[in-house]
């Protein structure tokens, strides 16, 4: 009996790593919809998040039929109350996404982004891309050195997403506002989406350790 149910936590745990690498390829699919306007990226990368949503839904029954059927302790009890809290930030990283790629259907066939301000939000979308790669990494090898690093990454985004909003408030921006609203709300969900990643990793490395990075 345990047996299995140490099968059904792995499951649980790779059905969270299927969904971050869901989340990587979403999010890239998104920026490449937002950077080339085009309108049948953005519908894929919206089925995509949508996708991410419905197994977030079996991710979560799974988790509580794990907790009703069984008594998990310890280490166990942890995991699974762990995995419902990481499957939230996972599903929050697809809405997010789902926000960008929306903009850039709202938007077709013009550009959302300014040719000038492109190469920045190209760069957001590659980090964006590079932490979800390393929280899936992270989820797979629960290593908590590789999880306290996703801060770094973090760090990397906050300085993108302040470099945007500098270019969208200076004097010689010329761009109407409909831009300047959409590059600011732009710069927030690449910042959130990196967020939750790091969260990700928080997360596991509580799972692995028994505490938080800054404990």
């Amino acid at each position: 009996m345990r047996t299995h149910y140490r099968h059904s936590l792995d499951h649980l745990a790779d059905q969270l790593q299927v969904m971050c690498l869901s989340d990587r390829a979403a999010i890239a699919t998104a920026t490449d919809a937002l950077l080339r306007a085009d309108l049948e990226l953005a519908e894929h990368a919206i089925d995509r998040c949508r996708q991410i949503d419905t197994t977030r839904e079996d991710c979560e029954r799974a988790a509580v039929r794990l907790l009703a059927l069984q008594a998990p302790v310890a280490g166990e009890l942890r995991q699974v109350v762990t995995a419902l809290h990481v499957v939230g930030d996972l599903a929050r990283m697809a809405a997010l996404t789902e926000h960008i790629a929306n903009i850039a259907r709202r938007r077709h066939p013009a550009h959302a982004v300014p040719d000038t301000l492109a190469p920045l939000v190209s760069r957001m979308g590659e980090a964006a891309v590079a932490i979800a790669t390393n929280a899936a990494d992270v989820l797979g090898s629960r290593d908590p050195h590789d999880a306290a690093r996703l801060d770094g990454q973090d760090d990397t985004m906050d300085r993108l997403h302040h470099n945007l909003l500098t270019a969208v408030l200076a004097d010689d921006f010329t761009g109407p506002t409909t831009t300047v609203v959409d590059l600011t709300l732009l710069g927030r969900y690449y910042e959130r989406f990196a967020d939750h990643a790091v969260l990700v990793g928080r997360r596991t490395f509580f799972i692995a350790t028994g505490e938080y990075p800054d404990e």
